[in-house]
């Protein structure tokens, strides 16, 4: 202390100590800087006082205000799930066939649906639905169904799957394997008929009588399928198993039949209701036909 003096450059107090000739100025903080610091402390403690700000064993302090942002997510939470109380329930009475009447629902449903079907879906059809040709999951942004593409149709195959054992109303088919039952050449004609149905190859007599004696009874005598028993369409070029000679010879031959879950008993109605909507939305969803109403309509038996 006894060594500080003014340094005569700047007109400046020292801090009074020395090195190797260097010594400090004490210059004095702006203004400006000083009052702001003054003011961080004080908002520092009145945010202490109105916020929770120390932590304690099993949670931190409350505040005045009693404001928390878990407090505040859980209100945006209950004031959400009140919104969507009375969506569901408006949903839950309008029968799936009668949703696209009401554009405004529709279109909720179908946001609804897109997040369900992220969550229990898309591991298997995609994230956008394309589905994967080689482990046989169908593309659902096609026109093409197996068991019926409107809402209805749609809504029930979700609801009891295909092929699932523990569901006695699922849909169910199942192609016999013909191994054994064609030598070289008739295996190598049927291909090339089935082929020819959708133009990928020349018509074949031989190949069109053993359609005509072996597949078509579920294919149909043109192959465009039957939706009753889930017979795939085979004119069209869609193939759920790849449509090559080599992957005919081998569905033919030892065909893969795919499972899908039954969703009745993990998901609610309401939900199984807003996939169906999305599914019907991707772009090959079919109109509600009232057949019963209407006898004299002809459902497209295109699957």
């Amino acid at each position: 202390m006894a060594n500080k003096r003014i340094d005569e450059a700047t007109n400046t107090e020292t801090v009074g100590h020395e090195w190797d000739g260097i010594e400090e100025l004490n210059t004095p903080l702006p203004r400006w800087w000083l009052w702001t610091f003054y003011l961080t402390i004080i908002f520092a403690i009145v945010y202490v006082v109105l916020y929770p700000a120390w932590p304690m064993v099993e949670k931190a302090t409350d505040g005045v205000l009693g404001w928390s942002s878990r407090g505040e997510l859980a209100e945006e939470m209950r004031l959400a799930d009140q919104a969507q109380v009375g969506f569901r329930e408006q949903l839950a009475r309008v029968p799936i066939e009668r949703l696209p009447d009401d554009s405004e629902l529709m279109a909720r449903a179908v946001a609804g649906g897109r997040a369900a079907f992220q969550v229990n879906c898309s591991q298997c059809h995609g994230s956008g639905g394309a589905g994967d040709q080689k482990l046989g999951y169908p593309n659902l942004n096609d026109d093409a169904w197996l068991w019926g593409g409107d809402l209805k149709a749609i809504e029930y195959t979700i609801v009891h799957g295909v092929r699932w054992a523990e569901d006695d109303q699922t849909r169910q088919s199942v192609m016999p394997p013909f191994e054994g039952a064609f030598d070289e050449a008739q295996l190598g004609a049927v291909v090339d008929h089935v082929l020819s149905l959708s133009g990928k190859a020349q018509p074949n007599a031989a190949g069109a009588q053993i359609f005509a004696d072996n597949c078509a009874a579920c294919h149909g005598p043109q192959g465009k399928g039957g939706r009753e028993f889930g017979a795939p369409n085979l004119s069209d070029a869609i193939w759920l198993r790849g449509g090559d000679r080599a992957d005919l010879r081998r569905q033919i031959l030892g065909p893969r039949m795919g499972v899908m879950p039954a969703w009745g008993e993990r998901l609610d109605p309401v939900t199984i209701k807003m996939l169906a909507a999305y599914v019907h939305s991707l772009g090959g969803g079919e109109d509600f036909v009232e057949v019963a109403d209407n006898p004299e309509v002809e459902v497209d038996e295109q699957p």
